[in-house]
């Protein structure tokens, strides 16, 4: 395909899975981080989207952005990454003339009343509004995130779940291989969601866990209260857009014997 993209986020988890895959279909990768590294087949440039520090040098040539900078649960410091610091990269990358800005959100962002997926649909916002031709990708909770979840909320001695609420938990590997396709595919112009394959509820999930990781814990159901309750019960988690993923909770747990 050729071209030069311009990965944010590139030290992330998906960053990590993104820019390999960039690379092996042809593209020149240009990743982005705030301090200096190398390898990973692509030339590393240091910009900073709290100050603009070093983006108009790193979008310079550059094609395409894809977008995965994020810094979730931080307080301020990510209303500045992700709100301000993308409205600093749209001005920067609408300068340079780049003709596609790709950003990876949150399957129901729009819909539960969380913070942080509050924050996503205000940062979906000012990708809509930028001046760059624009693309969406509202990806599924990654596997990684739900096993450490697990892992965290085990330490009390027990699982707390709400049997009736569903998950579409996703694969990195398959977001990543998504994102290089809608890269291909142009600017759309609209948030797509991209799930795993499978749709499991937090019991179903929570037991693999504990027979995957062999660990012994009693499974308590507990109903989520409020408005959150309602709109996880809801089924705003999960999606029926295609294409989905094609691995599944229970291969990444045999693939991954711990977090």
């Amino acid at each position: 395909m050729g071209g030069t993209v311009l990965v944010t986020g590139a030290t992330g988890r998906l960053g990590g899975a993104v820019v390999p895959k960039l690379a092996e279909a042809g593209y020149e990768v240009r990743a982005m981080s705030r301090a200096p590294r190398s390898g990973g087949g692509a030339t590393w440039v240091v910009a900073d989207l709290t100050t603009g520090r070093g983006l108009a040098e790193a979008l310079d040539g550059a094609g395409a952005v894809i977008h995965l900078a994020s810094a979730p649960y931080k307080g301020k410091y990510t209303e500045r990454v992700e709100v301000e610091g993308t409205r600093r990269l749209c001005e920067a990358a609408r300068e340079a003339g780049v003709g596609h800005l790709l950003y990876t959100s949150i399957i129901g962002a729009d819909r539960v009343p969380w913070g942080y997926f509050g924050t996503k649909v205000r940062t979906e916002e000012v990708v809509r509004a930028g001046g760059v031709p624009w693309s969406v990708v509202r990806a599924a909770q990654f596997h990684a995130f739900v096993d450490q979840a697990f892992g965290l909320v085990a330490r009390a001695g027990l699982l707390v779940v709400d049997p009736a609420v569903k998950a579409q938990p996703v694969d990195v590997r398959d977001v990543a291989d998504r994102l290089v396709r809608r890269l291909g595919e142009g600017p759309s112009g609209r948030a797509e969601d991209f799930g795993g394959p499978e749709v499991v509820t937090m019991e179903e999930a929570a037991r693999q866990w504990l027979a995957a990781r062999r660990v012994r814990r009693p499974v308590v159901r507990v109903r989520l209260p409020g408005r959150l309750g309602v709109a996880f019960r809801g089924g705003h988690l999960t999606t029926r857009a295609t294409p989905a993923g094609a691995i599944t909770w229970s291969r990444y747990l045999q693939e991954h014997p711990r977090a």
